[in-house]
């Protein structure tokens, strides 16, 4: 090979070697590049459907319809995230469903390990929740605790998300903020809460009834002699009269574990009936 030829040789191979470092930055670069545009596509959120201007997604971001990503579903990452805009904290109800499935959505007030025990429905062969954005989007919804007479809603905070309460302790606080709106009247001895309500020129608020049907609640209410014991009959909650034959436990409070048979109708001759009217 002659000097020319070499020198030629060696110049390529220099210029190989150094585009080649060049190169390989380049495929570098585009893979990270390539890498971040995965990360980001990978988030695809679910979200609200009831809303017709605002939504919330599973993130706890709540944004209008417009400015919703087309590609992920998801609202852009800017503004409050779990905002409780317009939202009673003490009894966990909010004016807005978007708002109160992003309230709901802060892990520090709603936990997976609760929520995924709670049923979907009343029926024993309901399912329960799988994941905590479903019991939020599916607990702010109306239901027929935040509605008065079927037709009308008891207070302008009625999407809730609150667990079922056993109204304990600082519950009560929780139950009692539920009730808004209901007069909580202690009836005569033998009377229905329908009768009871119809005498102030009211209705007997059915929904209501589960709220009373708790010892603590009853025990603002009625004396309850230090006893509350589970019953089966129609007129709970209620309270046993002082005069009432000893083997009915007379000046007991009593409710019931069978939350179907609470009514607005039953009655007992030795009772009087705690009632939620409006």
């Amino acid at each position: 090979m002659s000097t020319s030829g070499f020198s030629l040789f060696l110049a390529l191979l220099h210029l190989m070697g150094f585009l080649f470092p060049l190169r390989v930055y380049a495929i570098r670069f585009g893979w990270i590049c390539r890498k971040d545009i995965g990360f980001l596509e990978q988030r695809s959120c679910r979200t609200t459907v009831q809303g017709r201007y605002l939504i919330s997604d599973d993130e706890g971001n709540v944004c209008d319809a417009l400015s919703l990503e087309s590609r992920t579903r998801c609202c852009p990452w800017k503004g409050e995230r779990f905002s409780c805009h317009g939202c009673n904290l003490l009894s966990q109800c909010c004016k807005s469903y978007e708002f109160c499935v992003s309230c709901c959505l802060n892990p520090s007030r709603t936990i997976l390990a609760q929520v995924v025990k709670v049923k979907v429905a009343k029926p024993a062969t309901a399912g329960t929740y799988k994941t905590v954005f479903d019991f939020c989007s599916g607990r702010c919804r109306h239901n027929s605790e935040s509605v008065v007479h079927e037709n009308a809603y008891h207070s302008e905070f009625h999407h809730c998300f609150s667990l079922t309460s056993n109204a304990s302790g600082a519950n009560l606080t929780q139950v009692e903020t539920r009730l808004l709106g209901i007069d909580v009247i202690v009836g005569s001895q033998g009377d229905s809460c329908d009768a009871v309500c119809k005498s102030r020129g009211q209705l007997c608020v059915m929904n209501k009834l589960s709220l009373l049907n708790q010892c603590d609640v009853m025990k603002r209410y009625m004396t309850c002699k230090g006893s509350c014991l589970a019953s089966a009959g129609g007129d709970q909650p209620a309270e046993v009269v002082e005069d009432a034959p000893r083997d009915l436990y007379s000046g007991a409070c009593l409710y019931t574990r069978t939350e179907s048979m609470l009514s607005c109708d039953g009655s007992h001759q030795h009772t009087r009936r705690l009632c939620p009217c409006a």
